[in-house]
């Protein structure tokens, strides 16, 4: 509705200068009217409607089918009426260069359909009150034909182009909203969460508990936090990313000590996918770092396998011991079942737990193509 809106705004100014066109040509031909009152009050009504559309078309809810079939109407029967106040030798219609308002409220109102209507109900109408078709006819014909058509469809275009400019702005804005809550959760609850975690672990008791629940939530805050910015914003919802690369960022900036081996080939898949698939990882790593320490190491390695990729997760811990997941879920600690199963199971992959004295590895499978399951995905 904006583009709609200068644009008619512009179209406005144009109607004035050729209205203005019209009424300086027929007054130096005022000697070809052969009923000269009539052609003034033509004249008039040209004018009259000119100061009247200015108006109407300013305001969206006047823009109905009504005054738009008015507007051509005027322009077709001001064509129509030239002949009769003109006279047999008739060289040019009254209205003149006039009708390309219409004409043109048109092709911006209803595109390029409603510009090629228009273009044909004037170039039908020019050719009613003509005796031959000689070269100028011609060419005002083509011009309605061809010119009604092409400002539509440019108009259709600035319009689809301000609606992609307006997502694309709704797109940066809330990544920098997304950004910005970020540096507040950073700033403000993990520094309160990991001051509990501390003061809880030093008072021990009830404390301690409540203090190791704080640091499991520090962790997963951060690996939203982390997650949010391991997958490019420009790479949309839509588009496709590399895993490999995504997962080597892990590397970079977190405990535990991270190595990463990946294909040597990039991995693609659907950015969604690729977020979803690091924050699985990134909670296994931070499991490894709660539980064998910050400084452990651990290891990534990812596969591309058919038509399923692998990744897996492996460290050296004293492994997790058995009915552990059980318990922990029992009690409200729902880290392992939501944030590494519950993604995969929605990607329609399959996660396979390794655990022992000599330490724990995590197999996560997911298919390339999302829309079909891992085989035995659960």
């Amino acid at each position: 509705m904006a583009v709609e809106d200068r644009l008619l705004r512009a179209l406005a100014v144009l109607r004035w200068v050729v209205l203005v066109n019209a009424v300086g040509l027929n007054l130096w031909r005022h000697d070809n009217f052969v009923h000269p009152w009539a052609g003034i009050v033509v004249v008039l009504v040209l004018v009259a409607w000119t100061a009247y559309a200015t108006w109407a078309y300013r305001d969206a809810a006047r823009r109905t089918t009504w005054l738009l079939a008015a507007d051509l109407a005027i322009a077709v029967g001001a064509i129509l009426v030239s002949p009769v106040v003109k006279g047999e030798q008739l060289r040019a219609t009254i209205p003149g260069f006039w009708v390309m308002g219409a004409l043109l409220a048109w092709a911006v109102h209803y595109r390029w359909r409603g510009g090629l209507f228009a273009g044909a109900c004037l170039a039908a109408a020019d050719l009613a009150i003509r005796d031959q078709i000689t070269q100028s006819n011609y060419g005002n014909v083509f011009l309605l034909l061809v010119g009604g058509p092409i400002v539509g469809y440019m108009c259709e275009t600035l319009q689809l182009m301000g609606v992609e400019r307006d997502r694309a702005e709704r797109a940066a804005a809330a990544a920098e909203e997304r950004t910005r809550l970020a540096r507040a959760v950073h700033d403000g609850v993990l520094q309160v969460l990991a001051l509990m975690q501390r003061r809880g672990a030093e008072a021990g008791g009830d404390l301690a508990e409540l203090g190791r629940m704080a640091g499991e939530q520090e962790s997963a805050l951060r690996s939203l936090i982390r997650q949010q910015d391991s997958v490019p914003a420009e790479a949309g919802e839509e588009g496709e990313v590399d895993l490999a690369a995504e997962l080597e960022r892990l590397e970079a900036a977190r405990p535990p000590v991270v190595s990463v081996a990946t294909p040597g080939t990039p991995v693609l898949l659907p950015a969604v996918v690729v977020r979803e698939v690091v924050a699985v990882v990134s909670a296994c790593l931070d499991n490894v770092a709660r539980h064998v320490g910050l400084e452990a190491p651990a290891w990534v390695l990812l596969e591309q396998i058919s038509d399923e990729v692998v990744v897996t997760v492996r460290d050296e811990g004293l492994g997790i011991p058995e009915g552990r997941l059980d318990a922990a879920a029992a009690e409200g600690r729902l880290g392992v079942r939501d944030s590494i199963l519950g993604r995969v199971a929605e990607l329609g992959g399959r996660a396979e737990l390794v655990t022992g004295g000599d330490g724990t590895e995590w197999e996560l499978t997911f298919p390339l193509d999302p829309a079909r399951p891992a085989a035995g995905a659960r």
